[in-house]
């Protein structure tokens, strides 16, 4: 193992949603720590100016709906830069308009719960099955981004959830699959975490709820969400594989109602 394994220098990375939130912060870190990066997003002038801001990046449109969009940027990476060493699959129809629609099943729209599969499930499927050719030859490895909800259950973003939890055992099978050929495949599940879209979902009052179950003394951003990314992708995580990495503040880690709790033992509820 390299003496700074957490370094990144020569590979070839692609974040999916990369134009903001978590993937721009990910592709900013990854480019500090030495990969050419190649971000990916349906907001494909937003994703442009991410690029221009890193040195190498290179912006290109994906639709995670269209078959041909998810191929054409494995073939566009590899042809620009010659090889690929990492795919973060952090793309997800996670709009603040679909997070609002995604409720409980009884009430569920099929046309949004077939959506939400066919970006969060089928493309992150097409873009690893795509990929894994060129991740074999670099002994390479995939970040999957889910979510805490996809271990959880929950009274919203039931489509949203289960779609994340299908990711996750994909991530398990990739992992069984590919690792005697060198390729590592984990997952992320952030919690709530501080982005432009989820402050636009999200009004504060519920966001103070999570905030209140979480064990920090605020809810992360994304640049926690990064860290732990780059991590995985990272050499010094090469013993790491199937794994998912649960980084919610340990909202997960405690028994419900800690809050409550937390403010009876404090004499706040007197």
């Amino acid at each position: 193992m390299a003496q700074d394994a957490i370094r990144m220098d020569g590979k070839v990375a692609i974040v999916t949603g990369g134009a903001g939130g978590i993937g721009a912060a990910t592709a900013r870190l990854l480019t500090l720590r030495g990969a050419h990066v190649v971000i990916a997003d349906i907001a494909v002038d937003r994703a442009q100016t991410v690029a221009g801001e890193l040195p190498g990046a290179l912006a290109v449109a994906l639709d995670l709906e269209q078959e041909d969009s998810i191929l054409a940027l494995i073939e566009t990476t590899v042809a620009h830069f010659g090889r690929l060493d990492v795919l973060h699959n952090n793309a997800a129809l996670l709009s603040p308009e679909i997070a609002q629609a995604d409720g409980d099943v009884e009430h569920m729209g099929t046309a949004l719960w077939d959506r939400t599969y066919a970006v969060n499930v089928r493309g992150t499927m097409i873009a690893c099955r795509a990929a894994l050719p060129h991740l074999r030859e670099t002994r390479g490895n995939i970040v999957n981004t889910v979510s805490n909800l996809a271990l959880q259950g929950h009274i919203i973003q039931a489509a949203y959830s289960s779609s994340k939890a299908a990711v996750i055992q994909m991530t398990r099978a990739i992992a069984a699959s590919h690792g005697k050929a060198g390729v590592r495949c984990n997952a992320v599940a952030p919690g709530m975490t501080m982005t432009p879209a989820l402050k636009e979902a999200f009004p504060p009052a519920l966001r103070k709820v999570v905030e209140d179950e979480t064990l920090r003394d605020q809810l992360g951003d994304p640049q926690d969400i990064a860290e732990a990314v780059a991590f995985l992708a990272s050499d010094a995580a090469r013993n790491i594989t199937g794994q998912v990495l649960v980084c919610d503040g340990g909202g997960a880690s405690h028994v419900p109602g800690i809050s409550g709790f937390r403010s009876f033992f404090s004499g706040e509820s007197a």
